[in-house]
């Protein structure tokens, strides 16, 4: 474990010294963490190998920092700030998330007829499509302070789209897990991993929220986020391993949820002094996730990256910008909303990933095959889109004049 943690350590200065360097020449520093990941991973480097990544302790250290890098997206959430605006986010979510998993599953369908495959996975490739990871949007915002519409869109509609991605997916992975006679997804577990994280961070946020608004300075009141931070997580894992028997849960929701909560129940300018002492905090979080969201991404996939991964990449690239799109037309969104988007939506390689092992398992019981269509398909298209859709993201918040030059 200490070795392990040793390789980690090393990692992460790797990849913060890559993205200053990548900065210097006006690459996202989010690409220099994406490739250290790759180089450090399991698949070429392996300073970090699979036993490493696949332990209890490695996997409860991420999501910690998970939770971390949640409170970027609640800091935001200021419910008499984004009043006005609620119903419209909620309308672009829910057309770009549905609409990319209709197109990516009608265009699946035709494919697999054309070939003689059966057609029911091609609902599988558009729930697996509609998720989006937000971590990588949000370090760009993060690295650029982007501010104006799009970034205030896309901040709270990224929480909507990961519940609107875990209802849609699970929905059908139950329905294709009952076609093999089994019942691992349940109502209930559907229910619980959307609605828990948000009841955690939210008490866990109202008990901090009570304590920090009677804390002298300003030390203190981080302490205490901090404290209550850590227990959320906790209460995350305890849920997880207790109930799910699984790492299920959201840890990036229960981190927004609970920073939400205080957001919305501490005076602004305790906020503001508080957020400025835990920014270093965010920093770091935001370099572990991406580098974790870089490390299963096998370099050797781009090689043998077929037409099913090119159609994938582009029916989900469609979707989201052609969904986000006709959201905003339909919603009266302002005219950069409208236009820039869905270029920021195009990451999703942690949640694709997640998404695509409870699927290949699935699968794996009714046809082998099919699973391994999916895998390999969904796995090189990872590799290949994060990297394009990251300097892609960069370059919309650029065009909707949010990166101050």
């Amino acid at each position: 474990m200490v070795i392990g943690f040793l390789h980690i350590l090393a990692m992460i200065c790797t990849a913060s010294v890559c993205g200053k360097l990548l900065s210097r020449i006006k690459l996202p520093a989010i690409l220099g963490w994406l490739v250290t990941g790759i180089v450090f991973g399991p698949y070429l480097g392996r300073i970090v190998s699979l036993d490493i990544t696949n332990s209890l302790w490695y996997k409860v250290f991420i999501k910690i920092f998970e939770c971390f890098a949640g409170v970027m997206i609640g800091r935001e959430i200021i419910f008499k700030k984004i009043a006005s605006s609620g119903r419209q986010i909620i309308g672009i979510t829910f057309v770009q998330s549905i609409g990319t998993f209709l197109l990516v599953s009608g265009v699946f369908a035709i494919v697999f007829v054309t070939v003689d495959l059966p057609v029911y996975p091609a609902v599988i490739f558009g729930g697996i499509a509609l998720a989006t990871a937000p971590a990588p949007a949000l370090s760009i915002i993060n690295e650029y302070h982007t501010s104006g519409p799009v970034t205030k869109t896309l901040i709270p509609l990224a929480a909507i789209d990961d519940m609107i991605g875990v209802v849609v997916f699970f929905t059908i992975i139950s329905v294709v897990d009952g076609m093999s006679g089994g019942s691992s997804h349940t109502l209930f577990t559907i229910a619980g991993m959307i609605v828990l994280p948000f009841v955690i961070g939210i008490v866990m946020g109202v008990c901090a929220a009570f304590l920090i608004r009677r804390a002298k300075n300003n030390a203190k009141r981080l302490a205490l986020f901090l404290a209550f931070l850590c227990i959320s997580t906790l209460c995350g894992l305890s849920v997880d391993i207790n109930i799910f028997h699984s790492f299920s849960l959201n840890y990036l929701l229960i981190g927004m949820a609970f920073s939400a909560t205080i957001a919305n129940s501490v005076p602004e300018e305790i906020l503001a002094d508080m957020l400025k002492l835990y920014e270093p905090i965010l920093h770091v979080s935001l370099v572990i996730v991406i580098v974790n969201l870089g490390m299963p991404l096998d370099y050797r996939l781009i090689a043998g990256a077929g037409f099913f991964t090119m159609i994938y990449i582009c029916a989900r690239a469609a979707g989201k910008i052609g969904g986000a799109y006709l959201g905003g037309k339909m919603t009266k969104a302002e005219p950069v909303v409208t236009k820039y988007l869905g270029f920021t939506l195009l990451p999703h390689s942690g949640v694709s990933l997640v998404f695509t092992g409870i699927a290949v398992s699935t699968l794996s019981v009714i046809d082998v095959s099919l699973a391994s269509i999916v895998s390999g398909t969904i796995a090189a298209a990872a590799i290949i889109n994060e990297i394009i859709a990251v300097i892609v993201a960069k370059f919309a918040f650029r065009w909707a004049g949010e990166i101050k030059q």
